[in-house]
């Protein structure tokens, strides 16, 4: 093997070491794991030289729906449903004010152009899925907000993304207009949001009649179609983020073959991905390039952070029931991360002006974001009120585990509170015919069920089941699903609060 091949192996094994490793001291420190990331990789860019930004951006790209596929399975509906609304604004209308806002800062600040300042704002403008979702995901703040940050962060990359792009042409094209790529940005939205429905409901139905004799091909078949979901859609010009994070939501929420090592395997590849990701970005990095726009970064983090992200999320939640301390930390979560540094290099590769400044500007300014607010998000709500108790279990928990080639099939059932079979015995409760409790997880101890064995909130059943049955299972142990209400009729005025 050559001394190239052995140094790029070695490499990368220490790469991953260092980054699992500092996971641990990021939660000893209270920072966001990312910072730590990107920390290595500028150390190690002080050893070995690399400029290589187009393989960066590919990582970049690969890893981002490795992240979103992941942060997208775990998310719940039920939660996120009630603020789509507030989310949606914050992931457009609310994008473009901080872009705008940020961008004008910086045409003075940097000493860009117009365009070249709208070019930073739009980079800098979405907040990061891969930070909040690494940085909300441990912590017990107030649920309908993190469904909220965590829905914005999911789908406001395709607003990003359209912003660098459509600016970038503008500079490239001086006769070209933003408004002759608005039409593009919907066709892109509708296209990302059909296709993710589409290869979601297909995924599903994929993952759960096909019979693999390996089962942990599975979570490879998962991660396949959550790949080809955003080939696919970026290829035909729609936006394969938004439609890996639809995609990835309709999985996360459906009953599924063999779910949780799908989730289990994906969650530990995403952090591979992430840090990965994070030390390449860092190796385009030299720390001599952060001081020398070292006060224009500080001032531009603490113009994003203090009056940018806080005048759009005002801007976007007048309407919405928010009261100003759930706005406070609100705008304090626009957490940036790798988002922007795989957009700073859009303009690199395309050959802008002052490309390398809006960079290093933009990697000064994430630094910033993260240790900053990453790093006060859980004390903010504290203080704030905004904390609250772990949840009861979910019935998304539920989960089949396929016993080969054979018609039957294991149920992994986890009881919450309000399960109808809390406090039954299981001589109380009617079972299909051939259905059989094989084991009961009560914390952390196995027990070995018998007639008498009554069942407890927290409770983790195994049922031994006909594939068939499963629905009735389910209704036996869980209850039936509730069917939505149709919303009354209500007049103009009757909508609103005079």
């Amino acid at each position: 093997m050559s001394t190239d091949v052995t140094s790029f192996v070695l490499l990368f094994a220490l790469m991953l070491l260092v980054g699992v490793l500092t996971t641990k001291f990021s939660a000893r420190l209270g920072l966001p794991s990312l910072v730590l990331f990107l920390f290595v990789g500028m150390l190690l860019n002080e050893i070995i030289y690399f400029e290589n930004v187009e393989l960066t951006q590919f990582i970049g790209i690969l890893a981002l729906i490795i992240i979103l596929f992941e942060g997208g399975t775990q998310t719940k509906w039920n939660k996120m449903r009630p603020v789509l609304a507030p989310a949606g604004i914050l992931a457009t209308v609310g994008v473009l004010i901080t872009s705008v806002i940020t961008g004008f800062a910086a045409i003075y600040i940097l000493n860009l152009s117009m365009l070249e300042g709208m070019l930073f704002g739009a980079i800098v403008g979405s907040t990061d899925a891969a930070a909040v979702f690494s940085v909300l995901g441990n912590k017990n703040i107030n649920k309908r907000l993190t469904a909220t940050l965590e829905a914005e962060s999911g789908t406001n990359d395709p607003m990003a993304v359209f912003l660098t792009v459509a600016f970038i042409e503008m500079i490239q094209v001086p006769d070209s207009t933003i408004w002759m790529a608005v039409g593009g940005f919907f066709v892109q939205m509708g296209f990302g949001l059909v296709f993710g429905l589409v290869f979601g409901r297909l995924s599903v139905l994929l993952i759960n009649k096909i019979q693999l004799d390996v089962s942990g091909m599975y979570p490879l078949l998962a991660l396949g179609s959550a790949i080809l979901t955003y080939g696919v859609t970026d290829y035909l010009g729609g936006s394969g983020f938004l439609a890996v994070y639809v995609m990835a939501i309709l999985i996360g929420n459906s009953d599924l073959m063999h779910k949780f090592s799908i989730v289990r395997f994906n969650e530990g590849f995403a952090w591979m991905m992430q840090i990965i990701m994070f030390i390449f970005l860092g190796l385009l990095v030299f720390p001599s390039d952060l001081i020398e726009v070292g006060w224009q970064g500080i001032l531009l983090s603490i113009i994003l952070m203090f009056i940018a992200r806080p005048i759009a999320t005002v801007l976007c939640m007048v309407f919405f029931k928010h009261n100003v301390k759930e706005q406070i930390f609100l705008s304090w979560t626009g957490l940036k991360g790798a988002v922007p540094i795989v957009l700073a290099t859009y303009p690199i590769i395309a050959d802008v002006e002052h490309a390398y400044v809006i960079f290093n500007a933009v990697f000064f300014v994430v630094l910033i974001s993260a240790l900053v607010q990453g790093s006060t998000l859980s004390p903010l709500a504290s203080k704030l009120g905004l904390t609250e108790e772990g949840d009861d279990f979910d019935p998304s928990g539920f989960e089949m585990i396929n016993l080969g080639n054979t018609n039957s099939e294991i149920i992994k059932l986890p009881i919450g509170k309000a399960a109808p079979a809390v406090h039954s015995t299981l001589t109380d409760i009617t079972l299909p015919s051939d259905t059989l409790v094989i084991g009961i997880v009560r914390d952390e101890d196995l027990i070995t069920p018998s007639g008498d064995t009554s069942i407890e909130a927290g409770d983790t059943l195994f049922v031994l089941s006909e594939k068939e049955k499963r629905h009735k299972v389910r209704e036996v142990f869980l209850g039936k699903k509730k069917k939505k209400e149709k919303p009354k009729k209500k007049g103009l005025f009757g909508r609103m609060r005079m």
